[in-house]
């Protein structure tokens, strides 16, 4: 027993090293002094010669794009093209190496980071989950959100049908990542989430790519009634 709780100890202390790397890692993407709270999304979003790379050569090269409120902008190229990388550039995951990135004509390096980022909805190719049950994964970060609202989200996102055929419904656990649910099923809650939040910017990042011909149908209908 002392042989083996030595062991494990060792395997602790080596897993802690990587933790502790990960917590004291220094944030390069912070708030400036008095930033601009931002409470809604009136005009648009424009990237006004924006370059951006993450190593030596350019992902992205003076780009110049203008997308206006109510309008939908598909982004379409081969892999590895920069399409990700452009989204994540809006909510200020990357910092743009040149040019400016503006919402409503104010830099995304000017704006208060929540404030933001409490105005979009983003749903990834890989759904981002939680070992919690489906009312709560639909509801994460809304707590202020009633059952009626997350039951409708839920029915827009056309994912009402496999809820109800689960042994507690809502209160369903999806296990780690959403691990119990099909690929259909996990990207129709992280939509009803994005549904129930009904952000002013919705941003799409391959979101049916992985599905097959089915559930892409399912998801593409619960996107078009969440715009």
């Amino acid at each position: 027993a002392i042989s083996n709780a030595s062991n494990l100890v060792k395997r602790g202390s080596a897993s802690l090293d990587r933790i502790e790397e990960i917590l004291a890692a220094e944030e390069t993407i912070t708030n400036k002094p008095n930033p601009v709270i931002l409470k809604e999304f009136n005009k648009s979003i424009e990237f006004r010669n924006v370059s951006f790379r993450y190593k030596e050569e350019y992902v992205l090269h003076n780009i110049n794009l203008i997308i206006e409120k109510g309008k939908t902008v598909a982004l379409v190229g081969p892999s590895g093209g920069g399409k990700s990388t452009l989204a994540d550039l809006i909510p200020r995951f990357y910092d743009v190496m040149e040019g400016e990135v503006l919402i409503d004509g104010i830099n995304v390096k000017d704006c208060e980071m929540h404030s933001m980022r409490s105005l979009m909805g983003i749903v990834t190719q890989e759904s981002l989950l939680f070992n919690d049950t489906i009312k709560n994964n639909i509801a994460f970060g809304m707590p202020d959100k009633t059952e009626e609202e997350i039951i409708q989200a839920a029915r827009t996102a056309n994912a009402m049908e496999f809820i109800e055929q689960t042994v507690d419904g809502f209160e369903t656990n999806i296990g780690e990542r959403g691990s119990k649910l099909s690929g259909g099923q996990r990207q129709r809650i992280s939509i009803a989430r994005a549904v129930l939040k009904n952000p002013d910017i919705l941003i799409l990042d391959e979101a049916t790519s992985s599905l097959d011909t089915s559930s892409e149908r399912q998801v593409q209908d619960a996107l078009e009634n969440l715009m």
